[in-house]
C-alpha cells in the first residue's frame, strides 16, 4: 500500500479507516477522506504500536494494520507461553487457535515456532466497497483461520490481477459458485465470502448453516467458489483504480461513446470494455446480433460481446476452471431483481424442481431467461455443455451498484439458496 497522509482521498484511505475502526479506534466514517479524525486515530494507533506517531500511514504502519484487515496475526512462541494465555492476550479462543494450527500440541508449545492467531472478530466485512485487494486479503484471512479451505489462482485479469478459487468440503459431488462477472454487481463478492466464513465456522463448531448440519454439507459435496471474476472492473467501479492509471483513462474514453451510461458506476464490463457474461460459446452469435441491434457494437461499459467467444483472460480462466471440476450444479451471482433464472434451450434434469425449492426458500421468483439476455452467459454455456442444472441468481433490488445497506437483507434471502445448491445438487 502507498503511504497516506492528511488531506489525501481515495479507496486506500477507506481501507485505512476501516482497519483503524477494527483496531478499536474512531477514524470517522470510511468516506475515503483523510481528515482530522482519521489523523488523530492513526496517531493513536501508532503510539499503541510503538511506532513514530507522525500521522503518516507508511510501510510499518500498514504492516501493523494488516491483522485488522485479514483477521489474523502471527506469534512466535516464547518461554512460558500457554494456549490459554495466548487466547486471552489476543482476544480469541483456544478452539480458534487449535483450528488455525492443526499440528499444534497444546501441552508442548515449541519455543521459537510460529502460531497463526485468529483475532476476535469475523474476517469478512460488508462495511466498505470491495476491491481485488480487499478480496484477496479476505481470502488470505479465511484460509489462515480455516486451513482446511483450499485456495489457488485460476488465472489473471487483463491488468494482471489474480482470479482466485477457494474450496471447502470433501464430498464427491462438485458444486461451483461464482460472483461479479459484472463490475458494478460487486456486492455479490462479500455475499459468497460471508457464506464461506459462516459455513467454515459452523463446520468447526459442529453447528448448523441455513438450518442444516454443516458437517453434512461438508461430507456431501465439495464446494468451489470464484468470488470475484472481474477484478479490474470492480476496482474501476469502487474507486480502487486510480483515475491516473492508464487503464482508467482507456475505460473513460470507451465510456464516452455511451453517454447515457454513468461512469464509472454504470460499468459492467472488464477493463477493456468486454461484457464477461456475454463471452461464452452458447449462443454467442445470437447474443452478438441482439446486442448489435441494441447499439452495443464496440467496447464499452456494458453489453459488448467481444470479437469472438472466450477472448478475455477472465473468461478463459473461468472456462478452464469449470472444465477441470466437472460440476454437477452451478450458481452464478448477479444483481438485481430478486429472480432465479434456471434454463437455456433444453432444460437440465431436475433443474426446475431445484429452482422451485430455491425460490420457495428465498422468496425469489423463478423465471425463464428472457430471450434478449439469454445467450452467451456462463449459465447458458454450463447448461448447454454439460446438461446439468445451472442457475443465475439476480440478488437484491434497485439500481446497480446496490448499496451496502442492502447487504444483510440480501444475505438473509440468499443463504437458503446457497445451502440448497449443495444439498440439491444431483
Amino acid at each position: 500500500m502507498k503511504a497516506l497522509k492528511y488531506g489525501m482521498e481515495g479507496y486506500a484511505v477507506k481501507l485505512l479507516q476501516y482497519a483503524l475502526a477494527r483496531a478499536g479506534l474512531e477514524p470517522g466514517n470510511a468516506d475515503g477522506i483523510f481528515g482530522r479524525r482519521t489523523a488523530k486515530a492513526l496517531q493513536q494507533f501508532q503510539r499503541d504500536q510503538g511506532l513514530a506517531a507522525d500521522g503518516v500511514a507508511g510501510k510499518l504502519t500498514w504492516a501493523a494494520l494488516y491483522p485488522y484487515i485479514t483477521g489474523y496475526t502471527l506469534h512466535r512462541i516464547t518461554a512460558g507461553d500457554t494456549l490459554y494465555q495466548l487466547a486471552k492476550r489476543y482476544g480469541t479462543t483456544m478452539e480458534a487457535l487449535r483450528t488455525a494450527n492443526p499440528a499444534l500440541d497444546p501441552e508442548g508449545l515449541s519455543i521459537g515456532s510460529t502460531l497463526t492467531i485468529p483475532l476476535g472478530f469475523p474476517v469478512v466485512t460488508h462495511t466498505i466497497p470491495y476491491s481485488s485487494l480487499l478480496t484477496g486479503l479476505m481470502l488470505k484471512g479465511l484460509v489462515m483461520r480455516y486451513p482446511f479451505l483450499s485456495l489457488h489462482e485460476i488465472g489473471r485479469s487483463v491488468m494482471g490481477r489474480r482470479i482466485q478459487a477457494v474450496s471447502i468440503g470433501t464430498g464427491t459431488k462438485r458444486v461451483g459458485y461464482n460472483a461479479a462477472h459484472h463490475a458494478n454487481e460487486w456486492i455479490t463478492v462479500p455475499l459468497l465470502l460471508r457464506f464461506l466464513e459462516e459455513y467454515a465456522a459452523a463446520f468447526v463448531h459442529e453447528s448448523f448453516i441455513g438450518g442444516l448440519p454443516a458437517r453434512e454439507l461438508y461430507e456431501t459435496a465439495t464446494l468451489h467458489m470464484v468470488p470475484l471474476v472481474n477484478p479490474d472492473g470492480v476496482d474501476l467501479v469502487t474507486g480502487a483504480l486510480s483515475p491516473q492509471d492508464s487503464f482508467y483513462g482507456q475505460a473513460s474514453a470507451l465510456a464516452s461513446y455511451y453517454r447515457d451510461i454513468p461512469f464509472p458506476e454504470g460499468w459492467k464490463s472488464n477493463i477493456i470494455g468486454v461484457d464477461l457474461n456475454l463471452q461464452y460459446p452458447a449462443g454467442w452469435d445470437v447474443a452478438r446480433r441482439i446486442k448489435f441491434d441494441q447499439g452495443y457494437t464496440r467496447p464499452g461499459p456494458r453489453d459488448y460481446v467481444g470479437s469472438a467467444p472466450l477472448i478475455t483472460p477472465e473468461n478463459r480462466a473461468m472456462a478452464d476452471w469449470t472444465k477441470a471440476n466437472d460440476f454437477s450444479l452451478t450458481l452464478s451471482y448477479h444483481t438485481q431483481g430478486k429472480t432465479i433464472y434456471w434454463q437455456y434451450d433444453d432444460t437440465a434434469p431436475d433443474a426446475q424442481r431445484i429452482g422451485e425449492a430455491m425460490s420457495q426458500s428465498s422468496g425469489y421468483t423463478l423465471q425463464s431467461t428472457p430471450y434478449e439476455s439469454g445467450h452467451a452467459g456462463y449459465n447458458d454455456w454450463f447448461i448447454e455443455t454439460w446438461g446439468r442444472p445451472g442457475f443465475t441468481i439476480e440478488a437484491g433490488k434497485g439500481e446497480n451498484p446496490l448499496p451496502l445497506s442492502q447487504f444483510e437483507e440480501i444475505y438473509g434471502e440468499n443463504l437458503p439458496i446457497l445451502v440448497r445448491g449443495i444439498t440439491l445438487s444431483p
